[in-house]
């Protein structure tokens, strides 16, 4: 070692993407090693984002905030509900949600999606809820037991689909880890539909001068519903901005090196 430099932390020593960067061709003083081309860093960020990142992520980078949109629309409509959680209102704001969010994802697949077996899931699972949230308008004098079943039968269907979709891609694509978690999240949401006992009932005392209060199974799954529009709004847009400057930094990491 150059008795006039300063010792590199061990720290550091175990971190190759932290190290000095030097000139091609040159030896290093500290390690002993001799650089060929572009840093270590930007060769090992390459290698694996470019396996990940594609045309088609950069392409669809809008699409994830796009579908955000009926999802925060829906986690708002019922926060701001004042507790008024009935099935008849659980029924209307999912009605409305279902056939927003199916008409985008049917129309955002069909046009940004370039693999016909990708086009084919979004559109079936467009239809689907589509088609959920036209029932759950319909059938809203059915009350929580027609609650239930739609939101259970929509969130099986097309949450296996959007799995199926993300699973496929895995390791191809970057938006592959965001269809497997809006897959899996739509999947609990069905469980969940299932498990809760239609007759649960609950009383209690709300806090301060509320009174009296009843805790039922209509309350629960409007709230959750609520809570799974508010994760899907919130993942959605950290994902669109994802894929938009991950692919930037990938094209710009690209044409330097």
């Amino acid at each position: 070692m150059d008795p006039g430099l300063a010792p590199i932390p061990g720290w550091l020593r175990s971190h190759p993407v932290d190290r000095p960067r030097h000139p091609a061709g040159s030896k290093c003083r500290w390690h002993g090693c001799t650089r060929q081309g572009p840093s270590l860093a930007r060769v090992s960020y390459s290698l694996v984002a470019s396996s990940v990142y594609t045309a088609e992520d950069a392409a669809y980078w809008y699409a994830p905030l796009a579908r955000a949109v009926p999802a925060a629309a829906l986690a708002c409509v019922i926060t701001f509900a004042g507790g008024f959680y009935t099935p008849e209102y659980g029924l209307a704001t999912f009605g409305g949600y279902a056939i927003l969010s199916g008409v985008l994802g049917a129309i955002l697949g069909a046009r940004l999606l370039g693999s016909s077996v990708l086009r084919t899931v979004f559109l079936i699972q467009g239809v689907v809820s589509v088609a959920a949230g036209i029932a759950a308008l319909i059938g809203m004098r059915g009350g929580l037991p027609v609650l239930l079943v739609v939101v259970a039968l929509w969130g099986v269907v097309t949450g296996f689909l959007e799995l199926y979709a993300g699973i496929r891609t895995r390791g191809r694509r970057a938006v592959a880890r965001d269809w497997t978690f809006m897959g899996a999240l739509t999947v609990v949401l069905a469980v969940v539909c299932l498990v809760i006992p239609p007759d649960y009932v609950q009383h209690y005392n709300a806090p301060g001068d509320g009174g009296p209060r009843i805790l039922n199974a209509s309350v629960m799954i409007v709230g959750i519903l609520g809570v799974y529009g508010a994760i899907v709004a919130v993942y959605l847009a950290i994902a669109g901005f994802s894929l938009r400057f991950g692919a930037s930094a990938l094209s710009k990491d690209g044409a330097t090196s």
